[in-house]
């Protein structure tokens, strides 16, 4: 019998992969995304009453949350999924308590925000696989801009060590989860291979390049205003001190990429040379 598995953000990084990657499996997929293209139906997870048309005969889910912003639908948007879909697999994020509480609350936070759906879903009816991810590699993008006009990244805490992660790995347990050669429920740490400072990483950008990049350090206090141009203020300060979290205890890194898809996940240098193009 043919699996039919519901894609949700299918436009966008870790979405779009897993469309990709079951393509050629043999499962029918239904793409949906807030904003469509060729292949790919509209849905916004903000008003769940838009996924009814696609729902019916779903074997198994990718759930990517808009987290905060669409925190206030969350109760409404996994009570409907549930209720047609017996398998979800959430891309959720390292650091949410486990087990997951179901009694947890939306506290404006990124964190928050995944804590309070790996709660609802744990409270629901069918299962739920939870895949935390350590920060995505997809985030240094951040930096394209600067690095198109010049070789000097103004950033802050050079030295902080992360096992960034290659949406392509997220991906890919995430399509054998949803095939179901993986066990269903629990949850997975998924890292890179790796724990680079940011110095490391900028290097390795500017190797895929070919040319070198220099860092420019900034004071915490002038990264907090510099951020608030673009983040609420208290947004702002939770990025930089995040960051700084990093520079005395490294961001943790796990192998499950590897235990999960039988092949090492893939370094930052790989995503480096396959996002060159972004950086200039």
């Amino acid at each position: 019998m043919t699996t039919t598995i519901l894609v949700t953000g299918a436009t966008g990084r870790v979405g779009g992969q897993v469309r990709a990657q079951l393509a050629g499996t043999g499962a029918r997929v239904r793409a949906v995304a807030r904003h469509p293209v060729a292949g790919v139906e509209a849905a916004d997870l903000t008003r769940p009453e838009t996924l009814a048309s696609v729902l019916e005969g779903v074997d198994a889910a990718f759930l990517v949350f808009p987290s905060v912003a669409g925190d206030a639908a969350a109760p409404a948007l996994v009570e409907v999924l549930t209720a047609a879909v017996p398998h979800v697999v959430y891309l959720s994020a390292f650091g949410v308590p486990d087990p997951p509480d179901p009694a947890a609350v939306a506290d404006g936070t990124i964190m928050g925000s995944h804590a309070h759906v790996e709660g609802l879903l744990a409270a629901a009816s069918g299962t739920a696989t939870f895949l935390r991810a350590s920060g995505f590699a997809a985030n240094t993008l951040g930096w394209a801009s600067q690095i198109r006009a010049g070789d000097v990244l103004r950033w802050f805490h050079p030295d902080a060590r992360r096992a960034l992660v290659h949406e392509a790995d997220l991906a890919a347990v995430a399509v054998r989860c949803l095939l179901g050669d993986v066990p269903a429920g629990g949850s997975h740490h998924l890292t890179g291979p790796q724990q680079l400072s940011q110095v490391e990483q900028l290097a390795a950008i500017g190797a895929a390049l070919g040319r070198p990049l220099r860092f420019e350090a900034l004071p915490p206090e002038v990264a907090v205003r510099e951020l608030s141009r673009e983040f609420p203020p208290g947004l702002a300060e939770m990025i930089v001190a995040g960051q700084g979290a990093f520079v005395e205890t490294p961001e943790a890194m796990s192998h499950e990429v590897e235990a999960l898809t039988g092949r090492p996940a893939r370094t930052f240098a790989q995503w480096a040379r396959d996002h060159a193009a972004d950086f200039r």
